[in-house]
């Protein structure tokens, strides 16, 4: 672990309502982890919603890439010992950083992924996987299964219907009896690609979570 940064109140308030706007499928499944894990995914996530806009945001491909860049060293200060910029997202991915101890590499591979999109097709396969481990790392997961796992149901989250997601989905849920139960707030998303209605999801997170399934 790095030296401790403490995002305020106020960032952290700001990646909670961003996430539960932007992404709440995701948002939902986050809850179900203990703090400072909820805390540390909300980030991630919000961290990876900023990444996915940059298309949104302009489409000038220089443009896009001048924002990414701004990403690269804002993931460099947030990891540095230093106070990083004033920016909510990033406050609290430097809480997060330095927790854990996690070196920058692995969320610039996050940004490396989405720069593929500025003018061409997203490897969701890379960009999932890419999340995936972030995500397994805050929760603290080093196991084979659980990896596969997650892998798969980032990437699945990043496909459109059709029998790509799928595949990906029951190879995810063929691993249900071997995975770590603490990787659920992550896994249990896969649950909204199937088709919900909005009002029944917190229920439905809450029962598979009991019951271990996603």
């Amino acid at each position: 672990m790095t030296d401790s940064w403490r995002a305020s109140e106020a960032s952290q308030l700001y990646v909670l309502d961003t996430v539960r706007r932007a992404d709440r499928d995701r948002f939902l499944g986050a809850l179900f982890a203990p703090e400072p894990a909820r805390a540390d995914l909300l980030a991630l996530l919000a961290f990876d919603h900023e990444l996915a806009r940059t298309r949104a945001v302009t489409r000038e491909p220089m443009l896009a890439r001048i924002r990414l860049e701004w990403w690269r060293e804002a993931v460099a200060e947030a990891a540095g010992t230093a106070k990083p910029r004033a920016q909510p997202i990033v406050e609290s991915l430097s809480e997060m950083v330095r927790r854990h101890g996690l070196a920058p590499e692995r969320l610039v591979a996050l940004i490396d992924a989405r720069e593929e999109e500025i003018e061409g097709a997203l490897d969701v396969l890379r960009a999932g996987h890419a999340l995936a481990d972030l995500q397994l790392a805050v929760l603290g997961i080093d196991h084979a299964p659980t990896q596969a796992a997650a892998r798969a149901v980032a990437a699945a989250w990043l496909m459109g219907e059709g029998p790509e997601r799928q595949a990906l989905l029951a190879e995810a849920r063929a691993l249900r009896p071997e995975v770590d139960p603490a990787a659920l707030p992550i896994l249990l998303p896969a649950l909204s690609l199937g088709g919900m209605s909005a009002w029944l999801k917190p229920l439905a997170y809450w029962w598979a979570a009991r019951r271990g399934r996603y």
